[in-house]
């Protein structure tokens, strides 16, 4: 065990965090052991214990600070095109899921349907969604809650399609990102008065099949 520094609680808990994520990142859920994780930080299990009662509540608690950060460096913005965006946001989820792909499969597959997983999964994707009708031309009430429906599905057809890829991947990842891109635009262009993406698809499709 390495020598056990002296850390103020919102620090040592930062840490526990740190070394919780990792292990998640590199193990499957059931293989991380809390007394592992003490150990990599340097601290007693009873303090480990004290800041996080179970794996369970470590797990939730990495789970959360991933989604914050995953809102964080998503970038919506009008000055930047639709399809920018969503490229922008793709590849940042993206990044994450591959980095941290045990830790995405023991989300939706091994604690599927634990209520707070769930939450914390549901509020990202929530947030996302507001996002990105903040962003788009909508021309009245109506439309805005049709569109908001529209990615409210589409949002969790990609949570689906990436946790499948993940598992077993039949297509590239910019493949990958180019289907999803392309059902939300397919969904919506009925829905508004602009096309939001009218250069999409791109005419060299060579370049996003690499």
């Amino acid at each position: 065990m390495p020598p056990r520094r002296r850390l103020s609680p919102a620090d040592r808990r930062a840490q526990l965090l740190a070394v919780g994520a990792r292990l998640f990142a590199a193990h499957p859920y059931a293989d991380v052991l809390m007394e592992e994780v003490a150990e990599q930080a340097g601290v007693s299990r009873a303090l480990l214990y004290r800041h996080f009662p179970s794996k369970h509540a470590l797990f939730a608690a990495v789970y959360q600070q991933a989604a914050d950060q995953l809102l964080a460096r998503t970038r919506l913005h009008p000055a930047d095109s639709l399809v920018e965006q969503l490229i922008q946001g793709m590849d940042v989820h993206l990044d994450y899921f591959l980095a941290n792909r045990h830790a995405v499969l023991a989300a939706n597959r091994v604690l599927a349907g634990d209520p707070v997983i769930q939450t914390i999964m549901t509020n990202e994707l929530d947030a996302l969604r507001s996002r990105l009708l903040a962003v788009l031309p909508l021309a009245g009430e109506g439309t805005r809650e049709a569109v908001s429906d529209v990615l409210k599905s589409w949002l969790v057809f990609v949570r689906v399609l990436c946790v499948d890829w993940l598992t077993h991947e039949t297509c590239t990842r910019t493949q990958l990102r180019d289907v999803c891109i392309g059902a939300v635009l397919g969904a919506l262009r009925p829905l508004l008065a602009q096309d939001p993406a009218p250069h999409w698809p791109p005419q060299e499709s060579g370049d996003r099949l690499e």
